[in-house]
């Protein structure tokens, strides 16, 4: 027996059920083909315009850095002088996403713009998010090839963009987007939800950014809902 099957059967001894009974097997079908809807906060409940502002707001509020652009063809220099803010080498780590492909790199002629994972050894990346939620400011990432789950933790600067389009109000209507665009039987190996830059106060009480990921998270909002 797995340390997994041992797991799983002292719950079920400790609940009195075998997991095979047709009513709770039934029940969690029926759950699952379903997909109830929790309950929204009213922040979540707002214009397409509105949510972009709460978006931007709830960012900034959990330690990141929102910035809006007219145009995708913005984001290049709009990185560049990220990086030259921050004194940081013009270097960018970024995976084979086709919206973050055909952007005019050259635009930011001092750039250097590299392709591929993270292994650690990089400053900075960028990626493109499948979704962000106003509600809490918080981006939702897919993994895959495109974006590879290792730009959002090792570099010390992440540099996310986003569709204005793609700001939902609340998390309901991202799961309802995923299913829509994945199906229920094929969803990326990982979701990863970013609120912010990665931060800890487990000792002492004492705020400490890049705990265990990026220090530093910057977020380009592009276009118009």
């Amino acid at each position: 027996m797995s340390s997994r099957e041992t797991l799983y059967g002292s719950i079920r001894a400790s609940l009195g059920v075998t997991g095979g009974e047709p009513a709770r097997r039934a029940a969690v079908a029926e759950r699952l083909k379903a997909h109830p809807r929790g309950v929204i906060p009213a922040r979540g409940q707002l214009a397409p315009r509105e949510c972009v502002t709460l978006f931007a707001k709830m960012v900034e509020a959990a330690n990141g850095s929102a910035e809006l652009l007219a145009n995708a063809a913005d984001v290049p220099t709009a990185v560049a002088a990220l990086l030259r803010r921050h004194n940081l080498p013009m270097q960018i780590r970024r995976g084979n996403d086709a919206r973050l492909a055909t952007l005019p790199w050259d635009n930011a002629r001092t750039l250097e713009v590299s392709t591929g994972a993270s292994d650690g050894g990089q400053l900075a990346s960028i990626s493109h998010a499948f979704a962000g939620v106003a509600e809490t400011g918080t981006l939702i990432m897919t993994s895959g090839p495109d974006n590879p789950t290792t730009l959002n933790f090792l570099p010390d600067t992440h540099i996310i963009v986003v569709d204005a389009k793609d700001i939902a109000g609340d998390y309901e209507t991202v799961w309802q987007r995923l299913r829509e665009k994945f199906g229920t039987d094929a969803l990326p190996r990982n979701i990863n939800m970013i609120t912010g830059p990665s931060r800890s106060a487990d000792i002492a009480q004492i705020l400490i950014l890049g705990a265990h990921g990026p220090r530093r998270l910057h977020v380009l909002v592009v276009g118009q809902p």
